[in-house]
């Protein structure tokens, strides 16, 4: 089974996606500012100690793995670029390793191509742009950073992310394709999970919701 580097897994989609990938057999290596907040306990999981603003601290969790699962992102304290920054530490440590599938997460509010926004979803963008530019801004830029690095990279954006229990069923479109404004994080966790073995969204950016 592949080894994945793990970033995020203390968030709470982070920890849907680390037991589901413990329990389908994977081996984890996960790096974590404070590794009580990541309680599974597994002979397939090392947990590193460390933060995704210091270069050596991702370049350790990266060694040995096969590719990189990055759920990190805006959350209250950070710096307003600690997306884009992490992103870029883990583009240099994987370009150092020789490892060339990650994946990112973000929301729908990163744009791309195959969008049909609608009046719900400029509603939401809006609202953001005023309230929290900075999440967005950082948003783009560390797909910036992504679609720059010459790797195998895919984003799979959400809309609004809720605790309630899988259900086992989403629809895989785009902003305002096939698409509604919630998923649940145990979902969404589930739907990251499949695209370790598939590559059919390599330099895309599905959106996943109910």
């Amino acid at each position: 089974m592949k080894t994945i580097a793990l970033f995020g897994g203390s968030g709470l989609t982070g920890q849907q996606f680390l037991t589901q990938a413990l329990a389908a057999g994977y081996q984890v290596r996960a790096l974590a500012r404070d590794p009580q907040k990541i309680p599974q306990r597994s002979a397939k999981l090392e947990v590193i100690q460390g933060d995704v603003l210091d270069a050596t601290d991702v370049a350790a969790t990266i060694e040995g793995a096969d590719l990189v699962v990055s759920l990190f992102g805006q959350v209250k304290g950070s710096p307003k670029d600690v997306q884009t920054r992490g992103t870029a530490h883990i583009v240099a440590a994987m370009k150092e390793a020789g490892i060339r599938r990650v994946i990112s997460l973000s929301g729908g509010g990163l744009p791309y191509a195959e969008d049909r926004p609608k009046l719900a979803d400029k509603l939401i963008k809006g609202i953001m742009r005023l309230v929290v530019p900075h999440v967005l801004t950082d948003a783009q830029n560390h797909a910036d950073v992504l679609r720059q690095s010459g790797l195998a990279w895919e984003i799979v954006r959400g809309p609004r992310l809720t605790t309630e229990p899988a259900r086992g069923q989403y629809r895989v479109g785009w902003v305002g394709v096939d698409a509604s404004t919630s998923i649940g994080r145990a979902d969404l966790a589930s739907f990251i999970l499949t695209q370790i073995e598939a590559e059919g969204f390599v330099h895309k950016m599905p959106f996943v919701s109910y």
